[in-house]
């Protein structure tokens, strides 16, 4: 089959690979029918690659159809149509029944310590071949896919296996009080949605911070209220605009959609260049014990929020060593949530805002349809915010 292949920073290519086959009795393959590029895609294309090695399958957002399933798989049969949440989950063990599918205990990566594994998702998170291909092996197929009707178009559920419920936990962590404001830095994918779900779920004041026009625009044809980066002087300046329009407080809520690859942070920059000429073995263990993520913008967020008010991160951080203004956040008594979406613990919610009405915009949500074999442009138009990218949906 065809699949999308990781072969070096910025290298990816589509390649022949193995079908997938059913290798455990809890395991299913689906046909992918289309499948999404994320943002967190990119810093595999871009930082992580220390963690990867050449072939590696990349993806994590599909929709398709079942193929085949294991002997233990009962709510499954081929013909069904499903989304695939990004995370591998069994559903029974503890942290599943509490709610926390990406602390899994059947999938944890223990020997990374690491959490639930994911898709697509290098050597920390059990590098599973991901969904960017013709196939899918879903392991734990008795837990994760969620059936879908038949009939509306992919784009109407294909967010659900990471988009939608990583915007709606995002929202929820940052807790904003009634009557109150959230700040949302970031307007990729995940920051838009966000924005997006805020607004659906009734929070009076929701302000949008970016730097790329068509995501400005994006952001403000919805009902957000948009400060452009590049239109303050500095840091400060762009707090004390944001300050003056919440009251002289800052915002209550803060969601940081940016992660490790935040625009204005110089010095961590050039920490992951340096570590990506190193051999992938020495690159891992630098990132490991002294790797630094590009902070401006949860530096930000800390410098926004309101005191005694709560910053949601949602963007991806990765490194070991970052230095945070522990004063500061002690002293402003910030609430800090963070960690990746617990797909099934918010798809119930979602799924009846999946509806002809469409409230949160998923029909037109993504800008670019592109076919699979046109992976490596996408890649690069994203990495690049070329073309008024936003959102890439890839069809095998």
């Amino acid at each position: 089959m065809k699949a999308v292949t990781w072969h070096g920073k910025r290298d990816v290519r589509v390649d022949e690979v193995p079908d997938p086959r059913i290798e455990q009795p809890t395991d299913a393959v689906v046909r992918v029918t289309s499948t999404g590029l994320c943002g967190s895609d990119l810093h595999l294309y871009e930082v992580f690659g220390p963690f990867m090695t050449p072939g590696d399958v990349l993806g994590h957002e599909p929709i398709g159809i079942v193929e085949e399933v294991g002997p233990e798989v009962t709510g499954l049969r081929p013909g069904d149509r499903v989304v695939v949440p990004f995370q591998i989950a069994c559903g029974h063990c503890w942290m599943c029944a509490r709610g926390l599918p990406t602390q899994c205990e059947t999938t944890q990566v223990s020997e990374e310590g690491m959490g639930a594994a994911l898709f697509g998702y290098s050597r920390l998170y059990g590098s599973v071949p991901g969904a960017q291909a013709e196939y899918l092996r879903v392991p734990q197929a008795q837990y994760g896919p969620i059936k879908v009707p038949e009939g509306p178009p992919d784009d109407r559920f294909l967010y659900l296996s990471d988009v939608l419920p990583t915007a709606w936990q995002a929202v929820r962590y940052a807790d904003v009080p009634p009557g109150g404001s959230l700040v949302v830095l970031g307007l990729g994918p995940i920051g838009e949605m966000c924005c997006r779900v805020a607004l659906h779920q009734g929070v009076e004041r929701v302000i949008g911070i970016d730097l790329v026009p068509e995501r400005l625009d994006r952001a403000r044809l919805r009902g957000v209220e948009v400060f452009d980066l590049t239109a303050h002087d500095g840091q400060d300046e762009l707090v004390a605009a944001v300050r003056e329009a919440t009251g002289g407080r800052g915002p209550d809520s803060v969601v940081d959609a940016v992660g490790t690859e935040a625009h204005g942070s110089p010095v961590a920059k050039a920490q992951q260049q340096v570590a990506g000429l190193l051999p992938r073995p020495w690159a891992a263990r630098l990132h490991q014990k002294a790797g630094a993520d590009r902070l401006a913008a949860l530096y930000l967020a800390i410098d926004l929020v309101r005191r005694g008010g709560t910053i949601s991160l949602s963007g991806v951080y990765g490194g070991a060593a970052d230095p945070l203004p522990m004063l500061t956040l002690f002293d402003k008594q910030v609430q800090l949530r963070m960690g990746q979406a617990n797909v099934r613990r918010w798809t119930d919610e979602i799924l009846p805002l999946l509806t002809d009405d469409d409230p949160l915009g998923v029909d037109t949500f993504a800008t670019h349809h592109l076919p699979l074999s046109d992976a490596p442009h996408a890649y690069q138009m994203f990495q690049r915010k070329e073309d008024g990218v936003s959102k890439v949906v890839m069809r095998p």
